[in-house]
């Protein structure tokens, strides 16, 4: 399934699934208290948005909508739905609850800056307010001018995780969905002490989407091709096969030392070809097109302000 959270005019956040190009609105299937004040997607007092509470659900309710997309099959009517083209798509999961990124955990990447492959998972928060979603305008801060990319395959996790091991650790996964880890490099590189998450937490600096993979649909992430343009001209192009850590490892360090949570997400790191690396480095202007493309999910487009 590809799950989308979306609006239509007039209305606030809701869940769906894309199936031919259309929307099936799965927002039926919410537990019955989402109807609170609060659920809407615009978050007072800390809410998680409807797909944080759908995944929150458990297996029971993504087999339901399984279900429920495999009983319109029988019969489709695309007349029901809206078309994909005529909603707005929002960011899969607007508000997670953390971002967990992880530095330089590709093999290129490592060597293209300078530094052995590190013997540990190098651990980065990137705040979930940093978040927007496909078509988005990221907007350069003033007196930002080392503005980076980095295109990344998001983990999203599907239930609360403590401790797992190795071989069970995918059996958390959710899904998983296009990240952009934009990134401040002034604040990363020229500063001390490094302002890392800072520089990675920026307004928008985190676009995602367009939606979430379910995991049965990519039953191997470290067979993923990752891919960014930058106004047509392709500068990564890697693959996840590369990854020093891969996914199942992260999610066994990660949930070693803290709790992963229904929505949570890990940017699991960027292969080779980013801005701050390259000769002579690349930096994101305003006005500049970027997309990322991620094998088995699709294409995530937004832009520079």
């Amino acid at each position: 399934m590809k799950l989308v959270t979306y609006r239509t005019e007039g209305r606030g956040d809701r869940i769906g699934a894309v199936v031919h190009d259309r929307v099936v609105d799965l927002s039926a299937l919410l537990p019955a208290d989402d109807d609170r004040p609060g659920s809407s997607g615009d978050f007072p007092g800390g809410c998680a948005g409807p797909m944080v509470r759908f995944l929150a659900a458990g297996a029971s309710a993504l087999e339901a909508a399984a279900a429920h997309l495999r009983g319109l099959e029988e019969a489709w009517r695309a007349q029901d739905h809206p078309a994909l083209a005529a909603v707005t798509l929002r960011a899969p999961l607007p508000r997670p609850g953390k971002i967990v990124a992880i530095g330089r955990n590709y093999a290129d990447h490592a060597k293209e800056s300078g530094i052995k492959p590190f013997e540990q998972p190098r651990i980065i928060a990137k705040l979930p307010s940093a978040v927007t979603g496909p078509g988005a305008v990221v907007v350069r801060p003033p007196g930002v001018a080392k503005l980076d990319y980095e295109v990344e395959l998001a983990v999203v996790i599907g239930r609360r995780t403590k401790g797992i091991a190795r071989e069970h650790a995918l059996d958390a996964v959710a899904g998983y969905t296009i990240l952009n880890d934009v990134s401040a490099r002034e604040f990363q590189f020229d500063v001390s002490p490094a302002q890392t998450t800072f520089a990675k937490s920026m307004d928008g600096f985190c676009p995602m989407g367009p939606w979430i993979v379910t995991a049965d649909e990519i039953p191997d992430p470290q067979d993923v091709a990752l891919r960014l343009w930058v106004n047509g001209e392709l500068l990564q192009d890697g693959h996840t096969h590369d990854m020093i850590f891969g996914v199942d490892r992260l999610i066994e360090y990660i949930s070693t030392y803290l709790t992963l949570e229904p929505g949570d997400v890990i940017a699991t790191g960027t292969p080779a070809g980013v801005g701050a690396f390259r000769t002579p480095p690349r930096w994101l202007q305003p006005g500049d097109r970027v997309r990322l493309e991620v094998s088995s999910i699709g294409a995530l487009e937004h832009s520079i302000g």
